[in-house]
C-alpha cells in the first residue's frame, strides 16, 4: 500500500483538519478558555514552540500573512466520510464540534474556503524547523540546572 503512490500510505491520526474545531469546542465552547487564549494556543504559542515565531504565528510586517477567519457561531459533527484526509477513519468521528475555519490565508493567498482546499501542487512552502527552541528547551534546562546544584 503505497508503494508506487505515496499518497497512499496510510497515516497515522488525523487531525490538521480537526484541530483547531475540537480546541475552540473542548476549551471556549465549554468555558474553560476564553478567545484570546484559543488564539494563544493554536498560533502564538504553536510557533514559539516549534521555533518558527514571529515569521508564523503572528499578525506583522515581516510575518507570513496566514490568518484563520473563524466562525464561532458555527458547527458541525466530525466525521470520516466527510473528512479530506487519506485514512478510513477519523479519532474524532461523530463529535459535534462549535466554532470552524471558514476562510484560510496562507502567505497573503486564500487557500481554504467553502470547505475547499484552494492550492495548485507546488504552490506550499517549506519551512525548516530551527533546533532548541526556547519554550520547549527552558524548562529541560531549568530542571538540568537544578539538578546540578
Amino acid at each position: 500500500m503505497g508503494l508506487h503512490d505515496f499518497t497512499k500510505i496510510p497515516n497515522g491520526v488525523n487531525g490538521i483538519e480537526d484541530r483547531m474545531s475540537v480546541v475552540w469546542e473542548r476549551g471556549v465552547y465549554r468555558g474553560k478558555i476564553d478567545p484570546m487564549k484559543f488564539v494563544s494556543i493554536t498560533s502564538s504559542m504553536a510557533a514559539k514552540i516549534f521555533n518558527i515565531y514571529p515569521k508564523k504565528g503572528r499578525i506583522a510586517v515581516g510575518s507570513d500573512a496566514d490568518v484563520v477567519i473563524w466562525n464561532p457561531n458555527a458547527s458541525r459533527v466530525i466525521s470520516k466520510s466527510t473528512h479530506h484526509h487519506a485514512i478510513d477513519y477519523n479519532i474524532f468521528e461523530g463529535q459535534v464540534v462549535h466554532g470552524l475555519a471558514e476562510i484560510t490565508i496562507s502567505r497573503g493567498k486564500i487557500v481554504w474556503t467553502n470547505n475547499q482546499l484552494q492550492t495548485t501542487p507546488g504552490s506550499g512552502k517549506f519551512v525548516p524547523l530551527p533546533p532548541f527552541s526556547p519554550i520547549a528547551y527552558a524548562s529541560h534546562e531549568q530542571r538540568a540546572k537544578s539538578m546540578r546544584s
